[in-house]
């Protein structure tokens, strides 16, 4: 498996430790879920979360949808549906929050309403859509997509018949991806979309949705095919490149979870794809590339840096350790230029837990090792691989979901800490855990470089 990897000397670092003084922003008795979406506002002042695991499991059992600003730990409830009903069939369910990054709005998911449950069902993965809120506190919701789950016609174009989750805008908020799971035509398994704004999409949606990957039916798929795509993320600022993990069907029959690119082209015309039927798979817009750059294992939510020239991932190293790699966006691990081949950036004793994250600059990744924050250089020369440990180790309350404000200079993530509730006793989640916290740190990086001091 290593022969397709570039390797560097790793182990020349020792692993340094830079405990930052952590802030606690968020202290009521509720979980502030991150969610491992993007977080902060576009001017770095708030954060938005959802209340998932307080009184139930799941997002099905989330009462809303807050933000918190980080200089006074002011919340302010941006939506909270009503009327509800909790417990393992609940409804209608909302979370996996992320903030616009040019508007003062926030993406969620959205379930059905109570009084849609008697011919709708319940929350469910299939069975949810995409909603904006205004992130000024007014309550004004629209929604970001249409569901169509009709029979005895086609699928109203630019519809979909399922479910989108962890929605994610590009950089420059003009497109938004997400995964996606059908109703309708359930021997797939779970793929990626995109949606873009449209004067076509199907009302009341405000964008126009599509599948990025071509589906095939579990346990059918021809070599090259790819039967799952997950863990996806924008790649560069313009939404130019979706990065996966696909499960695709090798010669031999078996299957392996690699990384994919699929190219969204700047012009594309996204009302060429087709939505589907009852008995007809949706398919792509026309258009698009799907591109294989690693031929081994890769799992996670991969992340590209703003600029759009690497993606950074996680994969098993000679000792079975999940650790980051990084390669090349228009790499591969067959390329025949070394630079453009996977190299492993960390080498973590205990290796990587999740929290993947590129500073804004592309210098550093960020990651969750130990149930520590750590900062690795991922800038080519002589401090690549060098890793720092931004806060102390805890593996009984680890830190996880963290997210960088745009501008670099925050590093915002959660915790699950001993929180006192009505009359001081401490307050718990309906499974008797603590409450999911959010605590900030600052990025130290005095010369600006967008590496760790």
């Amino acid at each position: 498996m290593r022969g397709a990897y570039v390797m560097i000397p790793l182990l020349c670092w020792a692993l340094s430790v830079h405990a930052l003084p952590e802030r606690q922003i968020t202290s009521t008795p509720k979980n502030h879920n991150l969610d491992n979406n993007d977080n902060f506002s576009g001017d770095g002042k708030f954060l938005v979360y959802d209340t998932r695991e307080v009184v139930g499991p799941g997002i099905e059992n989330s009462q809303s949808i807050e933000k918190v600003e980080l200089a006074t730990g002011d919340e302010t409830v941006l939506y909270a549906p009503h009327p509800t009903v909790l417990g393992a069939k609940a409804a209608p369910g909302a979370g996996a929050a992320t903030f616009s990054p040019t508007e003062n709005k926030v993406a969620f998911i959205h379930g059905p309403f109570l009084q849609e449950v008697p011919f709708r069902g319940w929350y469910a993965k299939p069975n949810r859509c995409g909603a904006l809120v205004d992130a000024d506190g007014s309550g004004r919701m629209q929604w970001l997509d249409a569901r169509d789950v009709a029979t005895d016609r086609d699928t109203i174009p630019g519809a979909h018949r399922g479910g989108t989750h962890r929605h994610e805008f590009s950089l420059d908020g003009k497109r938004v991806g997400f995964t996606y799971d059908d109703f309708i035509l359930t021997q797939y398994a779970r793929t990626i979309g995109c949606m873009f704004p449209n004067e076509k999409a199907p009302s009341p949606a405000s964008h126009y949705f599509a599948i990025l990957v071509p589906v095939v039916p579990q346990g059918t798929a021809k070599t090259g095919e790819i039967e799952t795509a997950v863990g996806d993320s924008w790649i560069g600022a313009q939404g130019l490149m979706r990065a996966f993990i696909g499960k695709v069907r090798e010669d031999d029959g078996s299957y392996t979870e690699s990384l994919f690119v699929v190219d969204v082209p700047a012009d594309l015309d996204i009302t060429t794809a087709d939505s589907g039927s009852a008995t007809r798979f949706p398919a792509p817009p026309k258009g698009l590339t799907v591109r294989r750059l690693t031929h081994t294992p890769a799992s996670g939510v991969v992340r590209g840096t703003v600029q759009g020239d690497r993606i950074a991932y996680f994969a098993p190293d000679d000792k079975g350790m999940k650790q980051v790699f990084v390669i090349a966006s228009n790499g591969s691990d067959k390329d025949p230029d070394p630079a453009k081949r996977p190299v492993q950036l960390t080498d973590f004793p205990k290796g990587v837990q999740g929290g993947l994250r590129w500073h804004p600059s592309g210098n550093t990744v960020l990651c969750v090792s130990e149930g520590a924050i750590v900062a690795t250089c991922a800038k080519p020369g002589p401090q690549f691989g060098k890793s720092v440990f931004l806060t102390g180790k805890d593996d009984n309350a680890p830190r996880f979901d963290p997210v960088w404000s745009l501008d670099g200079n925050v590093i915002a993530y959660n915790r699950a800490v001993p929180t006192p509730g009505p009359g001081g006793k401490p307050a718990k989640t309906y499974n008797g855990k603590d409450m999911v916290q959010i605590f900030a740190i600052d990025f130290p990086d005095a010369d600006s470089d967008g590496i760790a001091d």
